[in-house]
């Protein structure tokens, strides 16, 4: 009889801990998300957590229109905030696969206009934030129009916080110089090349670049926190959310295809890839100190090798975590723009990881 059960047995108790094991994370998971979006305030939030490309969790928790009681699923539309430079990024890569610019062409050879201190830039300097520009002024007015040539007329009136290549300084308008430079060497808007070469390639259907005039379905309201009171998003012109430092919609069931993408050779070339994500090198050869590559954060967390990037816009906040040598990511989307969408991805990814 033993001989009989013995088999039977044994399988039910494999089940059962294999059930226990699959179980767990997403039961521990939901436990995290919930507990960090009631103690930071978060009305809703998006969660993607992928294998080598291939989602194991796609999930929204609480609610995109707090108004109209609307809650947040997979097909929830949110902004990216600078999550989108990685984008940024790509489309520059593709244009040096293509043969079209260098990384370390003279930004001068590009913009003949600009102040002669460009000269001494690179483009690779200003992928990296390492180009000595900075970040836009404070009394930049976010609620007026700019065109794409009065921009770059203000981003050219500013002086370098440091010699190029000598130091790092986070810089949202070396991204915006990076989109007018696309457009420049394309003939295409940024956007529209990323639509082209990026977007529609890899069925990223609900990515584009920010509007509020149109009607954009599942789209997700912004939240900020005053005085630990939430309010709706403020209002911003239309040109702020059209540049290159990251202004798009998009959903984690969009960020699946990319990150399935990131995989493969589909969009970048695996050296193009390995560029972006190694953290990039001044020029006394020592790494920058936020080891920054091309749009992506180069890091070790528990001894894991990561790039990411979080982003933080007009009531939303992101985050985008990709463990290289584990094949996991996790991407946190929230309509929040004060929360740390970083720390959940953190915590979630320490769930799957068994830290």
């Amino acid at each position: 009889m033993k001989t009989i059960f013995a088999a039977p047995i044994a399988w039910i108790l494999i089940l059962a801990t294999q059930y226990t094991q699959a179980a767990h994370p997403a039961d521990e998971v939901a436990r995290v998300v919930r507990a960090e979006m009631e103690k930071q305030h978060i009305p809703g939030l998006a969660l993607l957590v992928s294998r080598n490309g291939v989602p194991i969790r796609t999930q929204g928790f609480g609610l995109a229109s707090l108004e109209l009681n609307v809650p947040v699923k997979p097909e929830t539309v949110f902004q990216s905030g600078s999550i989108g430079k990685q984008f940024t990024a790509a489309a520059v890569m593709l244009l040096v696969e293509e043969g079209r610019i260098s990384l370390n062409d003279p930004l001068s050879k590009y913009f003949a206009e600009g102040p002669s201190w460009w000269r001494e830039v690179t483009i690779r300097e200003l992928l990296s934030h390492t180009a000595g520009f900075t970040d836009y002024p404070k009394d930049f007015d976010l609620r007026k129009d700019f065109s794409e040539e009065e921009l770059l007329k203000i981003v050219e009136a500013i002086p370098p916080a440091y010699p190029p290549g000598t130091s790092w300084a986070y810089s949202n308008l070396g991204y915006v110089t990076l989109g007018i430079l696309i457009h420049r060497v394309s003939g295409q808007y940024f956007g529209d090349f990323l639509q082209e070469r990026v977007f529609k390639p890899l069925g990223m259907s609900t990515t584009r670049i920010m509007s509020e005039a149109d009607i954009i379905p599942n789209r997700a309201a912004g939240y900020r926190l005053e005085n630990g009171q939430i309010k709706n998003q403020e209002w911003v012109s239309p040109s702020a959310n059209s540049t290159a430092d990251g202004s798009l919609y998009f959903t984690i069931l969009d960020l699946v295809k990319w990150d399935a993408a990131l995989y493969t050779e589909r969009v970048l070339k695996e050296s193009s890839k390995r560029e972006m994500w190694t953290a990039a090198t001044l020029r006394d050869g020592k790494p920058n100190r936020a080891g920054y590559g091309f749009g992506w954060f180069v890091e070790s967390q528990n001894g894991h090798r990561v790039v990411d990037h979080d982003g933080r816009w007009q009531g939303f906040s992101t985050q985008i975590s990709r463990y290289l040598d584990d094949q996991l990511t996790v991407v946190v989307l929230t309509n929040q723009g004060n929360c740390d969408p970083h720390l959940i991805a953190d915590e979630v990814a320490a769930v799957y990881l068994g830290k």
